[in-house]
């Protein structure tokens, strides 16, 4: 007879061995499970390597092989660096993406803050109205601006219409500065949506006690708002920052004279001239700036979340 007090032998399973079994979470199917589990990462790198790197794969190759032997060549790589052409749309591209992006920052922290902070009627449209401009596309808005600052626009025939004069005095959209001012209005708004979404999570508290101490609003802007909205201007000035540099419609349908930035140039060589091979050398050089400007956007905002 058995101790009363012994373990009980049975040769059916326990209840954590029935729950295994049921649900087939022993051994052998923890193992099974892990094949079909690394097999999701397949088609998504397919995808990509079909979409994004086979295309990139054959810019370079175009850029390395002009003549479509297979030997590489840097003929075409040292031709266009020596081009006067290149040079300055790479200057063009660069002062343009950087002014445009330190607008947009300006602005965009000022516009948030009111947004944000000051009440008015029409706050919550405003900050929802920002979500649908993200959609817009920006040759939208360069047309806008030109319905109203256009040689024909809206504010130069008011002005003829008043003063009779031939031609109104608003020239300024077709030169760098209409570029930038375009690049401005189009671009803040993605400088604005990290902004509200970082000022929304900001403790009204600290504004409160601070407001109590005696400091006045632009050094609670300083001291407090700042300092909380680092992350969010670090996010947004970098995508405003690796967009500029890659835009084309807003350059495109300004009709800017003698503003041809690197994606314009890259127009004008493979549809203009059919130079490929330059073509692709312009295309390589903007994608590894588009690429080194997001690593170092990658290791400022560790830094800056750290």
């Amino acid at each position: 007879m058995a101790s009363p007090t012994g373990p009980k032998v049975s040769g059916r399973p326990g209840r954590a061995g029935r729950l295994r079994s049921s649900r087939g979470l022993g051994p052998q199917a923890l193992g099974a499970r892990r094949l079909p589990t690394a097999l999701w990462a397949v088609p998504p790198v397919l995808a990509l390597s079909l979409v994004f790197l086979y295309p990139l794969f054959l810019v370079v190759k175009q850029s390395l092989t002009p003549d479509g032997s297979d030997g590489v060549s840097f003929a075409p790589y040292q031709d266009v660096f020596a081009s006067a052409a290149f040079r300055d749309a790479l200057w063009t591209t660069v002062w343009l993406a950087v002014g445009a992006t330190v607008g947009c920052l300006v602005l965009g922290f000022v516009l948030a803050l009111v947004i944000a902070f000051v009440p008015f009627p029409g706050g919550k449209a405003v900050a929802r109205f920002i979500d649908v401009f993200l959609s817009f596309p920006s040759f939208l808005i360069t047309l806008a601006l030109l319905f109203i600052y256009g040689t024909v626009g809206m504010a130069n025939g008011l002005w003829t219409d008043v003063t009779g004069a031939h031609s109104g005095p608003f020239q300024f959209l077709t030169t760098p500065w209409g570029v930038l001012l375009a690049e401005i209005t189009y671009f803040t708004p993605f400088v604005m949506r990290p902004l509200l979404a970082a000022f929304s999570q900001l403790d009204t508290a600290q504004l409160e006690v601070a407001s109590s101490l005696g400091a006045r609003p632009a050094r609670i802007v300083r001291r407090v708002v700042l300092p909380e909205a680092l992350p969010a201007l670090a996010a947004g000035g970098s995508l405003v920052l690796v967009m500029c540099l890659n835009e084309f419609g807003i350059v495109l349908f300004t009709g800017a004279k003698g503003v041809t930035t690197l994606p314009m140039l890259v127009y004008s060589k493979a549809i203009l001239e059919s130079d490929y091979p330059a073509a692709c050398v312009v295309a390589v050089v903007n994608i590894a700036i588009s690429v080194g400007l997001y690593g170092l956007y990658r290791v400022v905002s560790r830094r800056v979340g750290a």
